[in-house]
């Protein structure tokens, strides 16, 4: 019987399912293309690269503490870019989601018309721009030293490190950037000649999106899904999680705490001072962050230790 998150109409996709798709692809092939670009521009990595696992980070309340969306919008606003009463509204819907722990596709949808069109015939240098700012002055003590130290662990075994976020694209690989990460899956924003044009390709990064991106992400790049890993905070985020051959909840919510548990996924929370908390096998993120040799001989060990 299939989950909720992977039920289909018996006539084929949605118009959802298919902007989902095409957001997730979009999103794939910008992040594929900048990824090449800086690739041949670098020296030779002083890790040995494993090229076929990878990371991949959800970032609101994952990687930083609460949205970025917000956080990037306070910023605009002390900016004079969007107005303060649009601030507020963005605010009253994360406060919504706060306290209730769930997003309404309404309050998504209100979202993403005020943000479309605020930024319409706006510079993309210069969000990015604004974007780096914004992440120095806000965002970077908000991001979570026990997320980021998962996320170094793939990157010490030379495996690629991705940010996946609703958040648009330039923002997200900003902060992948300013974390020293491969790079990020973002919603792509439609642009021409260096202006946004207030249009989405597809839709939001989200859900089966997210899921979509990993996998054409995966595609491109050669990796084997079955050996990378997935950390997220959001019962939203199961599609990518189950995408993946190792899923990690990282501060959860109640209905992803509950699925972990029962598929014993490994659970770190990071929002209190007490340890975190570790539910299945300790080593299975150690192991899955190494290369496949090195996992083999850590494996053989342990079973010589319990005989």
């Amino acid at each position: 019987m299939r989950s909720r998150w992977e039920s289909r109409r018996p006539f084929g996709m949605s118009v959802a399912e298919k902007l989902a798709n095409i957001a997730g692809e979009a999103s794939a092939e910008f992040a594929h293309a900048l990824h090449e670009a800086e690739f041949e521009a670098s020296e030779e990595p002083s890790v040995p690269r494993d090229l076929t696992a990878a990371a991949f980070f959800d970032v609101d309340n994952t990687m930083v503490s609460g949205a970025s969306s917000i956080h990037f919008a306070r910023g605009l606003a002390a900016r004079k870019y969007i107005a303060v009463s649009d601030m507020a509204k963005f605010g009253w819907q994360q406060l919504k989601f706060r306290i209730t722990g769930r997003e309404s596709s309404k309050d998504v949808a209100s979202g993403k018309e005020k943000a479309l069109a605020f930024i319409a015939g706006r510079s993309t240098a210069e969000f990015m721009e604004l974007g780096e700012e914004i992440f120095d002055d806000l965002i970077a003590d908000k991001v979570w030293p026990g997320t980021r130290a998962l996320a170094q662990m793939h990157l010490d075994a030379g495996q690629q490190v991705w940010l996946v976020t609703a958040t648009p694209l330039e923002l997200a690989q900003v902060i992948a950037k300013r974390l020293g990460l491969t790079g990020a899956l973002g919603t792509v924003l439609e642009s021409k000649n260096g202006l946004f044009t207030g249009r989405l390709v597809g839709d939001l990064l989200h859900g089966r999106g997210k899921a979509h991106a990993v996998r054409a992400l995966a595609a491109r790049e050669g990796l084997n899904l079955r050996r990378c890993t997935a950390y997220s905070d959001s019962f939203n985020d199961m599609p990518m999680l189950t995408t993946v051959g190792t899923a990690v909840a990282i501060n959860p919510d109640s209905d992803l705490r509950e699925v972990a548990k029962a598929r014993g996924w490994e659970i770190r929370d990071f929002r209190t001072g007490r340890k975190a908390a570790k539910i299945g096998i300790p080593t299975a993120l150690a192991l899955g962050a190494l290369g496949g040799t090195a996992a083999a001989i850590l494996s053989r060990r342990a079973e010589a230790n319990r005989a």
